[in-house]
């Protein structure tokens, strides 16, 4: 796999809470030089992506980041209002709480009202798999599909862990080709990337993915 097959998957990411305007730019820039899937970033910096990347790479944001316990109407109005600025891609992290006390009806109504929000772009679904167990992996696999979502996503990468290689088969399994599968969080090394996209992770999300595969640059 070259290098640009790999980043023609990546979702080139910066989240953190003190990024500087600089920041978003250099990422922006990089995101037009390697030809990324899109950058993803918050929301208060979409305006400023989108003018510099001028169409060529779609900007992705967040919503209900990065612990998913906003309300519906909260996470419906970030969806509407991201996507008015400019956005073309949402990851929005679900209710844990409610998936923690099996309300799955909730989770695959919250899931459906940001999806008729968000309509004919992008969403992506963000589980935090590293504080579910596997039974309810599975059943928020079937919550992502019913729900109808484009994506379903591992992890924000603020929480206890990120992608593993078990649960991007767990996905592929549960989610039945309904969806997509994104990897995000904690992706370190060339060897990880290659290996997530072979089990069928169609998506990573990563800040490192050009410093991994051109660490000369």
């Amino acid at each position: 796999m070259t290098n640009q097959e790999i980043l023609s998957r990546v979702d080139h990411t910066l989240l953190k809470a003190d990024a500087t305007a600089r920041q978003i730019e250099q990422l922006c820039r990089q995101a037009l030089e390697y030809s990324t899937a899109s950058v993803c970033i918050n929301p208060c910096h979409i305006s400023r992506a989108v003018k510099i990347l001028e169409g060529r790479i779609p900007v992705c944001t967040v919503i209900g980041f990065p612990l998913g316990a906003m309300t519906i109407q909260a996470k419906v109005f970030e969806a509407k209002d991201a996507l008015e600025k400019g956005a073309r891609e949402i990851d929005m992290v679900i209710n844990i709480g409610r998936a923690k006390d099996k309300n799955f009806d909730y989770i695959t109504d919250e899931i459906r009202q940001v999806k008729t929000a968000v309509g004919d772009k992008v969403l992506k679904v963000i589980v935090e798999t590293c504080l579910l167990d596997e039974e309810e992996k599975k059943a928020v696999c079937k919550c992502v599909t019913d729900a109808g979502a484009d994506f379903i996503k591992t992890s924000t990468g603020f929480s206890t862990g990120g992608a593993t290689f078990e649960d991007i088969s767990l996905f592929k399994e549960h989610c039945g080709g309904k969806c997509k599968i994104k990897a995000a969080g904690g992706i370190r090394t060339r060897e990880d990337m290659e290996k997530f996209i072979q089990l069928g992770a169609d998506r990573l999300g990563t800040s490192s993915a050009i410093k991994i595969l051109y660490p000369e640059k």
